[in-house]
């Protein structure tokens, strides 16, 4: 099972960064062009909520399935000395849902502007800082190795 979780919170990750990528430079670029905000903007940014919440359960799932996880009983506060233990038992999951949380913040806000450029403002800032929360957080080593 374990193994299961761990492909799919991986490659629903490349879903997820490619989504938050195009909903973050759409509305950048949307914004700065003083172009009006459309259904499809909508879409996009809902969607990116989708699969980031999406992905925010599979990791949460994971976290607790993982056999990482035994390393909060064996060292105890010795996690936060092991910079690979702390990495995937704090930083990645604590990073990741301040990440998700600021995509949520950011749509629900955006949804309550009344013109273009600012529903597209609070996506750009919002979800852009989420991108690079994310970015900064993924285990690149065992990522893509």
């Amino acid at each position: 099972m374990y193994e299961i979780i761990l492909n799919l919170h991986s490659y629903w990750a490349y879903v997820v960064l490619l989504i938050l990528v195009i909903a973050t430079f759409n509305a950048i670029i949307k914004s700065a062009g003083a172009k009006e905000y459309s259904a499809n903007d909508f879409r996009i940014s809902l969607f990116t909520l989708i699969v980031s919440h999406i992905q925010l359960l599979v990791g949460l799932i994971l976290y607790f399935v993982s056999p990482r996880f035994a390393l909060w009983s064996e060292l105890g506060g010795g996690v936060m000395s092991n910079s690979l233990a702390r990495l995937f038992l704090v930083e990645h999951p604590l990073v990741n849902i301040i990440a998700v949380t600021l995509i949520t913040i950011g749509y629900s806000k955006h949804k309550k502007k009344l013109t273009s450029k600012a529903k597209l403002k609070t996506i750009a800032v919002f979800y852009a800082i989420a991108l690079v929360l994310l970015l900064s957080r993924i285990p690149w080593s065992t990522w893509m190795g």
